[in-house]
């Protein structure tokens, strides 16, 4: 069983007498490449995924209206960077994944789940085909548990390469190009969910960078990977540009709920599947048809006759923010879950994600949330609730 990552403590048994007494060691929190540099701009620092990090800096509201008109600049450097290498390693990692991901050509990505045996939910990741074979970024607060699922479940051919020596930058924002492209000539290029190999610094001894068109706020935007030893120096060239600020997780979370994307642990977990989860388009059309990955009878069942309960978002009528944990109502009957809410400045109201049965999942429907004993009105709302503003080929939504 997956133990939250945000526990500061663990139970280590001392003593095997008759007593079997336990006490609590602390877990150490680790610190981000950029620590310091977060520290000395004034961040409001808490403990995260098993790290300190950057809750906000000025304000979670200003921040997040920042990146939705600008760009901002989020440390994700506590987020697992793998790269999976051998012979059939992508063959391989199909079977615990629903995507097609032989057929990623290279610099191409793909947004995929990695599951268990019972199709519920492990993971969620992103791969991209490289030279090298399989690059693969996961959720920090689980990337230990899952690279010990890659090497249960993969063949011993297949090589997993933890990347503990660099760190990931998110530059998000409608001007992020704009900004990106002077430090990084040549970003321009992509498009969403597109990857490539890129230099920056001095013509003389320029450095490689991994960018990557894509992000989790529902704006245009990049992940960069960087040497850890050249992360400060690259974040301080890019907060040089006029249009980019540093953004904390406050606000990465007010986006994400915005733009209608799940947070793993609270949207996704291993008790629910794919199509339950609303992430259905991560199985690729091949994989319908053929099956062979972990859970495959139990989802394509769900994708032919419905999940018994979907996760959906929620407008909430009022400023009572409703958060994870509350119950859903249907008159007296309790019919779904809050998995993730809070106030949504773009939207300029409170907003919700959450589980509920079938027979209320369609938009419009009036439902009811307990907040401290008060029932607070809430409706099935379409999601996400702010339009995606993706680079893509042919537009730009």
């Amino acid at each position: 069983m997956r133990q939250p990552a945000s526990v500061a403590a663990t139970l280590e048994r001392t003593d095997m007498s008759e007593e079997d007494e336990f006490e609590l060691e602390p877990i150490e929190i680790l610190e981000l490449p950029l620590d310091a540099w977060h520290r000395d701009k004034g961040a409001r620092m808490v403990e995260f995924a098993g790290y300190h990090m950057p809750i906000q800096y000025e304000g979670i509201m200003a921040e997040h209206l920042w990146t939705r008109e600008n760009a901002g600049l989020f440390d994700v450097s506590h987020m697992g960077q793998l790269m999976l290498t051998g012979d059939g390693g992508a063959e391989a990692l199909e079977a615990l994944v629903p995507g097609d991901i032989s057929a990623l050509k290279e610099g191409k990505m793909r947004y995929s789940l990695l599951l268990d045996e019972d199709g519920g939910i492990l993971d969620d990741m992103m791969i991209t085909a490289v030279p090298m074979g399989l690059y693969v970024v996961v959720n920090g607060a689980v990337k230990w548990d899952d690279m010990g699922h890659l090497r249960e479940n993969l063949p011993d051919e297949i090589t997993i390469n933890n990347m503990e020596d660099r760190a990931l930058l998110a530059l998000q924002g409608p001007k992020a190009v704009d900004a990106l492209l002077r430090v990084v000539p040549g970003v321009d290029a992509l498009y969403f969910m597109e990857a490539g190999s890129f230099f920056w610094g001095p013509k003389t001894d320029p450095e490689p960078l991994w960018v990557s068109r894509s992000g989790y706020t529902g704006e245009d935007g990049f992940e960069i990977s960087v040497p850890a030893t050249h992360a400060q120096k690259l974040a301080d060239q890019l907060c040089a540009q006029p249009e980019v600020k540093p953004i904390g997780l406050g606000a990465r979370d007010s986006l994400r709920l915005e733009a209608g994307l799940p947070l793993y642990g609270h949207d996704m977990t291993p008790d629910v599947e794919p199509v339950e989860a609303n992430a259905a388009f991560a199985i690729s059309k091949r994989r319908r048809t053929e099956g062979g990955f972990a859970g495959a009878e139990r989802i394509l069942d769900a994708l032919a006759n419905g999940p018994a309960r979907k996760l959906i978002g929620l407008s909430v009528e009022g400023k009572l923010p409703v958060r994870e944990g509350a119950l859903v109502f249907a008159g007296a009957a309790q019919v779904g879950v809050i998995t993730s809410g809070g106030f949504a400045p773009s939207v300029g109201a409170p907003i919700a994600m959450g589980y509920v049965d079938a027979a209320y999942q369609a938009i419009g429907t009036a439902l009811e949330a307990e907040v401290r004993g008060k029932r607070v009105p809430v409706t099935v709302a379409k999601l996400p609730f702010i339009p995606h503003h993706y680079h893509r080929k042919g537009g730009s939504i």
